[in-house]
């Protein structure tokens, strides 16, 4: 087996010393490239080359945003038999897409269950989003929660923690970039409907604080298609009910404000002026429009038992 270990140096939790005890570990069962990124798109890029090279496994050691790169990189031409396997070892702040495939956020545990997998055949087959050319894992969004990753995005890497999402929630709570610019999320079948913030989930949690999760479509996973959680209004004592209900074990959204579903195939977001926009807690800019569209098993992912 042929695989290539992409590792992103500067995220939260990556050192030198577990990359080399990751790859000393790996090489024992695989013929092993080691490529540390350099630059943000660069392990999108190492991943489509292994891609259309044939290369059997991809590794992504690094955070959320790493994953997302070369998961857009595998994917670059689209699912199919030849797309390689993807392996994650956690190394960001929050992990979620290794957590909500049962992969430990310890890295020596998490290369344990990697290098189980590869002996043993263990992979799983998921289901992925895409929105517009952009593939994501677990979650998407416009509004509130992308203007506070455009707000973190220049301070990623060792220095990003819980605590600085929160306070930049709360700024951007009550100081919007553009002020309060309405969304209008359009279903299939349905008249459209108009909102302030609109969040699109690939599975459940959407996110986590810390140790704790964050549910916002808890029927959503990676045998289902979309999750949509969105407000139509979002005053304090809205958003103060739902953060209540999202961090309960058992989360049961309710409310008059609330437009929510899951299993969409497909839906579109739309605003009359530009809006942040966010794939797996990374900004990708800003949009007047996104389609989103569930991919029912768009990739092979070895977690290992």
């Amino acid at each position: 087996m042929r695989a290539i270990l992409l590792v992103n140096p500067q995220a939260t939790s990556t050192t030198a010393g577990g990359r080399d005890v990751l790859a000393h570990a790996l090489a024992s069962q695989v013929k092993l490239e080691v490529v540390e990124t350099d630059y943000r798109g660069h392990a999108l890029a190492i991943a489509r080359g292994a891609a259309r090279e044939g290369i059997d496994l991809v590794v992504a050691h690094g955070g959320d945003g790493t994953v997302n790169e070369v998961v857009n990189g595998l994917l670059a031409d689209g699912p199919g038999g030849g797309v390689p396997a993807l392996g994650v070892v956690p190394g960001g702040s929050a992990n979620v897409f290794a957590r909500a495939l049962g992969i430990s956020r310890d890295p020596v545990e998490a290369t344990h269950q990697l290098l189980r997998a590869i002996e043993g055949g263990e992979s799983r087959s998921v289901g992925l989003g895409k929105a517009d050319e952009r593939w994501f894992t677990f979650n998407a969004g416009l509004g509130w929660d992308a203007d506070v990753v455009a707000t973190v995005a220049d301070r990623r890497g060792k220095q990003t923690n819980a605590v600085l999402y929160m306070r930049s929630a709360v700024t951007c709570y009550f100081n919007p970039p553009r002020g309060r610019e309405p969304l209008t999320v359009h279903l299939p079948g349905q008249d459209p409907v108009e909102v302030s913030t609109a969040f699109v989930s690939n599975t459940d949690p959407w996110s986590y604080v810390g140790t704790r999760p964050v549910h916002l479509n808890t029927g959503t996973s990676f045998d289902t298609g979309l999750g949509l959680f969105a407000l139509r209004r979002l005053r304090l004592a809205t958003v103060y009910r739902h953060v209540r209900q999202a961090l309960r074990d058992e989360a049961k959204h309710r409310g008059r404000n609330l437009v929510r579903h899951d299993d969409l195939a497909e839906l579109r977001v739309t605003a009359s002026h530009p809006v942040n926009f966010q794939v797996d807690g990374d900004p990708v800019g800003q949009r007047t429009g996104v389609e989103f569209v569930s991919v029912p098993h768009a990739l092979t992912v070895l977690t290992g038992g």
